[in-house]
């Protein structure tokens, strides 16, 4: 199923990043409601937040500093 693919890989992205659902939620700029959401398959991301994600599976360390500043 696609949304609970979404939602495990939304989840892996944020547990690589080392980072609680707080944390992510305020370094990514995106409600702590929406990562739950995310991760229970209630929604998936879309336009941005999905690039956003993508970044974050390729770059972590770099799309994290970028988010940073």
């Amino acid at each position: 199923d696609a949304m609970q693919d979404a939602a495990k890989y939304a989840k892996r992205v944020r547990e690589r990043s080392g980072l609680s659902q707080q944390e992510f939620s305020n370094r990514i700029e995106v409600s702590l409601e929406t990562i739950r959401n995310w991760e229970q398959g209630k929604r998936s991301p879309t336009g941005a937040a999905k690039a956003l994600l993508k970044i974050l599976d390729r770059a972590p360390e770099v799309a994290l500093l970028a988010l940073s500043v």
